[in-house]
């Protein structure tokens, strides 16, 4: 009984993390491209700025708040949570690749963010993006696995680390 009441509590604490992540990443990501969306030409004029990314400024100043709306509703369903994450991980892990190649290899620095992320230096830039990709991370590690019986994220999924599996129904067949 103390047992299982410890397994729930774990559970919990787990799953409350991973869904926290979640909603702050979705958050994020539609806060950020309702931003970039809403004030189109400035964010196509400051991509066009930037030396990386001035050939692609047509397809990205769509491309990447179209993906950051597609992961933010991938992160809603249960079922693409997991798959979420990991877009959530790559494409912060992509943009502060990008952080670090503009500050370490161009004179100018234009920022395409949406919204009040606008107002963060570099720096703070950096150090917003690497804590997500942290919460990402822990996240993936974390996040409980559904049990084979589809119900996704139960405690009864966790026995002894192992998930519950049922013994499977065999039909005999009588006679010839």
């Amino acid at each position: 009984m103390e047992k299982q009441l410890i397994l729930n509590s774990t559970f919990l604490t787990r799953k409350t993390m991973v869904d926290l992540t979640c909603y702050l990443f979705f958050l994020l990501f539609v806060y950020a491209a309702t931003s970039k969306l809403l004030d189109y030409q400035q964010s196509l004029l400051q991509l066009s700025k930037s030396p990386i990314t001035t050939d692609y400024a047509a397809l990205l100043v769509w491309l990447v708040p179209v993906t950051e709306l597609i992961i933010a509703a991938l992160l809603l369903i249960q079922r693409t949570q997991t798959l979420a994450l990991y877009a959530c991980l790559g494409l912060m892990s992509l943009f502060t690749t990008y952080i670090i190649a503009i500050l370490n290899f161009s004179e100018i620095i234009p920022c395409s963010c949406g919204g009040a992320l606008q107002s963060l230096s570099w720096k703070q830039h950096l150090i917003f993006n690497l804590a997500f990709i942290a919460l990402a991370i822990l996240s993936i590690f974390i996040k409980p696995n559904p049990n084979k019986s589809g119900e996704p994220n139960s405690p009864q999924s966790y026995s002894n680390g192992q998930l519950n599996q049922d013994k499977p129904k065999t039909c005999k067949r009588v006679g010839t």
